[in-house]
């Protein structure tokens, strides 16, 4: 059951189901096209979500039936100046860098188009649920630019250099099995179901430990890239921070007393 619902501009709406917050994309009209007013509203509802404390985890999602989100809003950017594009590109960075940067799990539910940004909003999430419906791609190069909302950088690290390369370089859509197969989308479930699964699975990710998932996403996203040995130094700076912590201490108690714990989340 949703408890509260908060909208950031016309476009955008954050709805809380207890620890899972549920950030909407809702732009209807244009499939979310990514338009400057959007990507403000975005950054605005991520920089709540971030200081928001009791979120444990973050769904991303869309209440267009047949998109995700299809990227930048081209029309608009048709009419920008050279001038104007300059001015926009800051807000443009600043909301894909607001989802990349959420400090708690997120996930994406994905269904119907995502493609270019739209596939770059799903990337900056830690898992994406998919329906058979969802088309995802990065077809910026048909259009005389290239991924500019961490594509080039998410992709690779998802599914390597080449197959990223090819990707892009292409600009093919990819269809859902396919996207599967490729490790594009984490989970594949049924038709019209991935908002609900993806929902189901922030509240299974939700039950543990809000410090322990910060810290977990924190070592996962610093130490990926690294050699093993730097790694390792991310990972041991991620636990010092939680081997203190009243949740760490609620845990044990929790195990120990066979009963199910109820986080301080500090």
């Amino acid at each position: 059951m949703t408890e509260t619902e908060q909208r950031f501009g016309e476009f955008v709406v954050v709805r809380r189901h207890g620890h899972v917050a549920e950030l909407v994309l809702d732009r209807p009209k244009a499939m979310n096209a990514v338009s400057s007013e959007l990507a403000r509203s975005l950054g605005a509802a991520c920089a709540a979500l971030g200081a928001a404390r009791d979120v444990r985890v973050t769904v991303l999602t869309s209440t267009h039936a047949r998109a995700f989100c299809v990227g930048a809003d081209l029309k608009e950017r048709n009419s920008l100046s050279d001038a104007e594009l300059v001015r926009q590109r800051p807000t443009a960075r600043a909301a894909y860098a607001g989802v990349l940067e959420l400090p708690m799990p997120t996930i994406a539910a994905v269904h119907g188009y995502a493609l270019g940004g739209g596939f770059e909003l799903a990337l900056a999430c830690d898992l994406i649920v998919a329906d058979p419906t969802a088309v995802v791609g990065l077809p910026e190069v048909s259009v005389g630019v290239i991924p500019g909302g961490g594509g080039t950088q998410l992709l690779p690290r998802r599914v390597g250099a080449a197959r990223a390369a090819e990707l892009v370089f292409t600009a093919r859509r990819v269809a859902a099995a396919e996207a599967a197969a490729l490790g594009l989308v984490d989970q594949l479930v049924d038709e019209g179901a991935d908002r609900d699964e993806a929902l189901a699975l922030a509240g299974r990710i939700a039950a543990n430990s809000p410090v322990g998932l910060r810290a977990a996403k924190r070592a996962l996203r610093l130490g990926h890239g690294l050699d093993l040995r730097a790694g390792l130094e991310v990972e041991d700076a991620a636990w010092w921070s939680v081997a203190f912590s009243g949740d760490r201490a609620e845990g044990v108690a929790a195990f120990n007393e066979k009963r199910t714990p109820q986080w301080p989340g500090e």
